[in-house]
């Protein structure tokens, strides 16, 4: 019996909310770029209208990592079903996707043909000051494509693609962006920036609309829809049934988590030698340094009321304070003090509370490093 073909996703729904910005996330490979890339394709082709393709780095818009973007649409055919066969296949060049038809010169080599202007220019977040110079005035649709990242994120990126998007938007009011990612990471700083609460308890195919004050900014926030629905393991792809647990963004796309070491024995309060804390996200983890049978530990766990002494606690933070005991960084520490913490992270000397915690600590430190 043949498989009944998956339904891919459709931006049908989030489209229909009036938005600036539309944030889509969830299952890898559900097509979450297809969609997006397709509406600037048919905006082109109806409206003469261009896009816009950003990727973090530069490395991500070389030739050998993104001009195979839209292979599987000229292989299906979409291309030329769009534009009625005047163009057939797409070509990068020059950091631009340029429409093009592939046909045969006089002497029957084969031969391809470009449009004159690029249907989507291409740009990196980190050489954003590069483009300022430029002016895009027929790009109403930006797409920010996988702006969700378990690799980190540049400094002040929130600041620096903010600036891209006046770069190519220029005062103008007809342009959406479209910021698409897989639910690979749900601590994230453009959440943090625009607001967005409990992001990994938005429901899978639920919109969310956030608004702001007294202006018409309004972002939508949608969990893309599975292809599949997964009620059992024979529901979920062959290739991908084991019972690895950060095989379920693939599977069913669900948050993917890391398996972080959980405390390996019960302790009693007296072996607790001191405590820190860090401030990520906000929530507030709790940091105890514990001596038990003559091993020292870190055991990291949430804290569900406020630090009690603000002026004397160590606490980690991502923002700068004038309080001594407030420190930024914990992977650099300055003192005899943040070096013995530091260095039950460097030995492999520490615990969580659940893989969430680990989660949440993990990407404070992670982003303590890419701001170096």
């Amino acid at each position: 019996m043949m498989k009944k073909k998956p339904k891919y996703f459709s931006l049908a729904d989030i489209d229909k909310v009036k938005s600036q910005y539309k944030i889509i996330f969830g299952q890898r490979s559900n097509g979450k770029t297809w969609a997006v890339l397709e509406k600037i394709l048919k905006n082109y082709k109806e409206n003469k209208k261009q896009g816009a393709l950003i990727r973090r780095y530069l490395d991500d818009i070389m030739p050998s990592k993104i001009s195979t973007i839209f292979n599987a649409m000229i292989k299906e055919g979409i291309i030329a079903k769009i534009f009625d066969n005047e163009w057939d296949t797409i070509r990068y060049a020059h950091r631009k996707f340029y429409l093009a038809r592939s046909g045969l010169d006089s002497k029957g080599n084969p031969k391809v043909t470009l449009d004159e202007n690029p249907v989507i220019f291409v740009f990196a977040l980190t050489e954003e000051e590069d483009y300022k110079e430029n002016s895009y005035p027929d790009v109403t649709t930006i797409f920010f494509d996988e702006f969700l990242s378990r690799r980190g994120y540049i400094y002040e990126e929130f600041i620096t693609f903010e600036n891209l998007i006046s770069t190519i938007k220029r005062g103008r009011d007809d342009v959406t962006i479209y910021m698409v990612g897989n639910t690979i990471n749900q601590y994230c700083p453009y959440f943090t920036e625009m607001g967005i609460k409990n992001v990994a308890k938005i429901p899978v195919g639920k919109i969310e609309v956030y608004t702001y004050g007294d202006s018409d900014l309004r972002v939508a926030v949608q969990r893309a829809e599975n292809i599949t629905k997964i009620n059992s393991k024979k529901d979920i792809d062959q290739y991908f049934a084991f019972d690895n647990p950060k095989l379920k963004m693939i599977t069913s796309g669900e948050w993917e988590l890391d398996i972080y070491p959980h405390c390996p024995f019960k302790y009693l309060p007296k072996e607790i030698k001191d405590i820190y804390f860090i401030r990520f996200d906000e929530s507030i983890y709790q940091c105890e340094i514990i001596c038990h049978e003559r091993e020292w530990i870190t055991f990291i766990h949430r804290k569900t009321t406020p630090i009690k002494d603000e002026d004397k606690d160590i606490v980690f933070q991502e923002d700068p304070s004038w309080k001594s005991n407030i420190r930024t960084d914990i992977s650099k520490p300055y003192d005899d003090i943040g070096q013995r913490i530091w260095s039950f992270f460097t030995m492999n000397r520490v615990f969580y509370q659940d893989n969430e915690v680990g989660e949440a600590v993990s990407n404070y430190i992670r982003n303590c490093q890419s701001r170096k």
